[in-house]
Order: C-alpha cells, then sequence, then structure tokens
C-alpha cells in the first residue's frame, strides 16, 4: 500500500509539472506572436505602404499626425490595442466613438479607412486595423520630426467595443496630478512615463470645452497666454473653436510642451498640473532642458503603450474593414 501511495504522489507530481510547463510555454507563446517582423513574409510591403500614406496625410494636413497619434492612444487605453475604437455605431451596437472623450473630437478614421484598403489590395485580409493605427502612430511622430521606434506586429481586432470603457479609461482634460497618476498607473505606467507620454500634447489642437474652465478659472495660468485665448475661446459659445496645445511649435514634435509648462502655458488643466508644485515638476524641468531624453522617454513608453492587452493567436479577426466587423 505504501508503494501504491508513492506512485499515486509522484504521478500526480508529474501531471503537476507537465501541467506547469504547458502553462509557462502558452504564455510564452502568446508573448512571442507580436514581433517588428510579423508581415515580413505575408505582406512585405507593409511598412512602406503605411509610411507613404501617413507622409501624405500630414503633409496635407500636419494636424493629421496628432490625430493619427491620439487615435492609437484612444484605442490602447480602451481594453487593449484592438482597434475597438475605430468600430462604428450601428443600429444594434454603440461602440466608443461617441462616448465623452471621442465625440466631436475623434480624426484620422478616414486615413486609416484609406490605409487598410492600400493595404487589402495588397494582402487581403491579412492586416489587422490595430496594427495599422500602430504604425500609423509611430510614423506620424516621425513625420512631424520626433522620435522613431520599433513596432511590434501581429495584433488582432475586436469584435465589439465599449461606451463605458471609453468613459471610465480615458484620462480627461480636467484630471489634477493625482488622478493622471492613478490613471496612467491603472494602465502599468509610472509617473515618468505620464509625463513623457503628456508630451505628445507639443503637436495638435484642442477644442475650446476642454480648456474654457481652465481660462476662467485656473489661478496656475499666464495672465497674457489667458487673454490671447479668450478672443477664441469665450465663456459661452465656441465650444468647436480650436487652439494649439504647444503654442510655440504647434506642428512640431519637440519639447516646447515642458517648457510652456514651466512659464504657466499648459493648455489643458491636466497639463499645467504635471509643473504645478506637485511630485513631477522635477521630470518637467528635465525634460524641458533635455529634448533627446524626453525622445527617447517617449519612444520607450509608445512601445509599452503599443503593447497594452493585444489580442493575438485566434482571438478577435482580421477585420476586412475597419469600421465594422466581418
Amino acid at each position: 500500500m505504501v508503494m501504491i501511495k508513492s506512485f499515486s504522489s509522484s504521478a500526480i507530481q508529474n501531471v503537476f509539472s507537465f501541467r506547469l510547463i504547458l502553462l509557462v510555454l502558452l504564455f510564452e507563446l502568446s508573448s512571442a506572436q507580436l514581433s517588428s517582423n510579423f508581415y515580413s513574409s505575408s505582406c512585405p510591403n507593409l511598412l512602406s505602404t503605411i509610411k507613404t500614406a501617413v507622409n501624405s496625410a500630414v503633409s496635407n494636413e500636419a494636424r493629421m499626425g496628432a490625430s493619427l497619434l491620439r487615435l492609437h492612444f484612444h484605442d490602447c487605453f480602451v481594453n487593449g490595442c484592438d482597434a475597438s475604437v475605430l468600430l462604428d455605431d450601428t443600429a444594434n451596437f454603440t461602440g466608443e466613438q461617441n462616448a465623452g472623450p471621442n465625440a466631436n473630437s475623434l480624426r484620422g478614421l478616414d486615413v486609416i479607412d484609406t490605409i487598410k484598403s492600400q493595404v487589402e489590395k495588397l494582402c487581403a485580409a491579412t492586416v489587422s486595423c490595430a496594427d495599422i493605427l500602430s504604425v500609423a502612430a509611430r510614423d506620424s511622430v516621425v513625420a512631424l520630426g520626433g522620435p522613431s521606434w520599433t513596432v511590434v506586429l501581429g495584433r488582432r481586432d475586436s469584435t465589439t467595443a465599449s461606451t463605458s470603457a471609453a468613459n471610465s479609461n480615458l484620462p480627461g482634460p480636467d484630471l489634477n496630478l493625482s488622478a493622471l497618476i492613478t490613471a496612467f498607473s491603472n494602465k502599468g505606467f509610472t509617473a515618468k512615463e505620464l509625463v513623457a507620454l503628456s508630451g505628445s500634447h507639443t503637436i495638435g489642437q484642442a477644442r475650446c470645452t476642454t480648456f474654457r474652465t481652465r481660462l476662467y478659472n485656473d489661478a496656475d495660468i499666464n495672465a497674457s497666454f489667458a487673454t490671447s485665448l479668450k478672443a477664441n475661446c469665450p465663456s459661452s459659445g465656441g465650444d468647436n473653436n480650436i487652439s494649439p496645445l504647444d503654442t510655440v511649435t504647434p506642428t512640431s514634435f519637440d519639447n516646447n510642451y515642458f517648457k510652456n509648462l514651466l512659464t504657466q502655458k499648459g493648455l489643458l488643466h491636466s497639463d499645467q498640473q504635471l509643473f504645478s508644485g506637485g511630485s513631477t515638476d522635477s521630470q518637467v524641468n528635465a525634460y524641458s532642458s533635455n529634448s533627446a531624453s524626453f525622445m527617447n522617454d517617449f519612444a520607450s513608453a509608445m512601445v509599452k503603450m503599443g503593447n497594452l492587452s493585444p489580442l493575438t493567436g485566434t482571438n478577435g479577426q482580421i477585420r476586412l474593414n475597419c469600421g465594422k466587423t466581418n
């Protein structure tokens, strides 16, 4: 009887060890499914096709670079980088495009659709919309003079989207520093990475409705800066009037965003919160005087963001049209 018990215990241990090894292998396989050469055989001209299209779009309208970058961010922060933000509402489905942080402000959907149609002609039913969006964001930054980074590929597209998740996960322009740190920490980012990623506001425009409260209520705002903005953003009306997030070089990806914060010229309340006597002041100072450090940290943080909860393997699908499921 003792021998039988011993054998049974050993057998159980072997089964447990086998299952543990299997789980580790499955995890490693899942992690390995994203790679920089994912489409090297199935769609070898993918990257050059996206780059050409992005360069053309940004050349036509420099603001589009910021819009494509924001589109990627608003995708990844809501249930991962799965192109859920691109799904249009239907009669029986409400997606993310009309959630509070996205309503009347998402841009670049047409550019992604154009790229997708070009890619489908090259290699049908092969490249995900999520991957196109990830590469387009990188190419947009590069087109405006910012850093480059290697985009790993192999993401698949979601079959659903969530209005409520968009409303609860995307940090708003009125958040204070502690809420910003929490919002980014919830996605695995440090306070330093929060500051680096916020540097994306060195490009792009914001609507009056997102900074009106700051203009008329905040104390930590440069007086002449506020006055110059009020003409285009009255205390009531003009919600969709736009102003550059970086008034110095609004179409150049540089570190002027941080220099602006030092003189209380952050456009959004959430921008100025990064330099308002809190824990991130020193990092803003550092980036304001060291552009290379900002560029490097921004690129690293973008790689990390692009890896947020991707669908891989047989999860999700490769949408044929980015605006709707197959």
